[in-house]
């Protein structure tokens, strides 16, 4: 699974990828920081299945301590987007091009309201954010009906000699991993014959193309810079407008805070609703008064930062995603090592026992004849769909 972090350029986006990841990325408060994507990992937190099964987790990649597993996922920090990207103005079609790639996408907007439409800085309070959430749709839905228009002529003769027009439209929108299922919901909701598209007006095409955004590519909504007091109603109003699709956040607090944790200054981990400090003497003032600002407006505020929870909630229930972890022995739950569940996967909805096997190795895919459940000890089938918290040993043929 890859999450994107798209937004409007200059509003935190490149930060909360920095604070997700502790990747260096250039910021800055002007327009167009951000050009070539930048790329990193996160991590997804979910219930460790250690202590139901009454073991210690042993990861190779990502932690446990006990109560929550982090489990690693990629993210990608693209372009900013402005007004007319659709059209290539700006790093319009770059932006777009990198979006295309994400399974699900975390929209960052400038809840303080600090920013115009061109990203320009601007007094807070004296821009509405809902607007930021309309121009990233509207230009990814207006992309895609662009690249439907332009093939148009090929769909429609495809169906002329005899394909179902959803196959021939698929087709055309391969490249961004949509699918016949996702066009055929999308015509239903917006009302579109796809057995008329050789006649389809500009109107209808856009309609269509915006219920397939929303469809086939997610948007989960980080309300960013809540620790500005301009925040508060946009936040209210954000939330008045898309409802439980909003996470409100601070990328700048979980940056001090995952920076300072790192450095060894306090203890605490992604999501928490505190921190420990770990030594009074060595802090600065300067960290002093910036780690009692973080508590101040923003933990004591909204019970944490934000972006674990924006992390968590695009990755599992805007995207579906299931975390999966594959052992060797069922019944110790370890790996040829010994390693107490060593591994720990996020695939995406609706992933079978087949697509484990090839996500671990392309080898095991293809040699994989069954599964056990490590739990029950049930032999499972290579179409079984797999769920959250599955603990499975694949068996390869001999």
């Amino acid at each position: 699974m890859l999450i994107g972090v798209v937004g409007k350029t200059n509003v935190g986006k490149t930060t909360f990828f920095s604070a997700a990841t502790l990747v260096e990325a250039e910021r800055g408060n002007r327009p167009f920081v951000t050009i070539e994507p930048n790329e990193g990992v996160g991590f997804v937190r979910v219930r460790s299945v250690c202590t139901e099964l009454g073991v210690r987790c042993e990861p190779k990649y990502g932690w446990c301590n006990g109560r929550y597993r982090y489990v690693p996922v990629k993210l990608l920090d693209v372009a900013g987007l402005v007004v007319g990207a659709h059209a290539g103005r700006g790093l319009g079609n770059k932006f777009l091009d990198d979006l295309r790639r994400a399974t699900v996408n975390i929209l960052v907007v400038d809840a303080s309201g600090g920013t115009d439409d061109e990203g320009n800085p601007v007094p807070p309070g004296t821009h509405d954010p809902v607007r930021d959430v309309e121009i990233v749709e509207e230009e990814f839905a207006r992309w895609i009906a662009g690249i439907i228009r332009k093939n148009l002529d090929k769909v429609v003769r495809r169906v002329r000699a005899g394909s179902k027009p959803d196959e021939a439209l698929s087709e055309v929108l391969s490249g961004l991993a949509i699918g016949r299922r996702e066009i055929l919901r999308a015509a239903e909701t917006a009302g579109v014959s796809l057995r008329s598209l050789d006649g389809i007006g500009e109107e209808d095409l856009v309609r269509f193309s915006r219920v397939l955004r929303r469809i086939s590519k997610p948007f989960l909504i980080a309300a960013n810079k809540v620790d500005v007091p301009e925040s508060e109603e946009n936040v209210k109003r954000l939330k008045e407008q898309y409802g439980d699709a909003v996470v409100p956040t601070s990328a700048e607090a979980e940056l001090i805070l995952r920076k300072a944790a790192s450095a060894g200054l306090i203890r605490y981990e992604p999501g928490d609703p505190q921190f420990t400090v770990v030594d009074e003497a060595r802090l600065t003032e300067a960290q002093r008064r910036a780690l009692r600002l973080v508590e101040e407006k923003v933990l004591d505020k909204f019970g944490g930062t934000g972006v674990q929870e924006a992390l968590d909630r695009a990755a599992l229930q805007v995207a579906g995603g299931v975390v999966v972890f594959p052992v060797e022995n069922e019944s110790r739950y370890t790996d040829k090592d010994g390693r107490v569940l060593p591994d720990a996967l996020l695939l995406e909805r609706g992933s079978t026992l087949k697509d484990l096997a090839y996500a671990i190795h392309s080898e095991i895919g293809e040699k994989a004849a069954f599964g056990i459940d490590a739990r029950t000890k049930m032999r499972l089938g290579l179409d079984y769909v797999l769920k959250s918290g599955d603990v499975i040993k694949i068996v390869l043929k001999r």
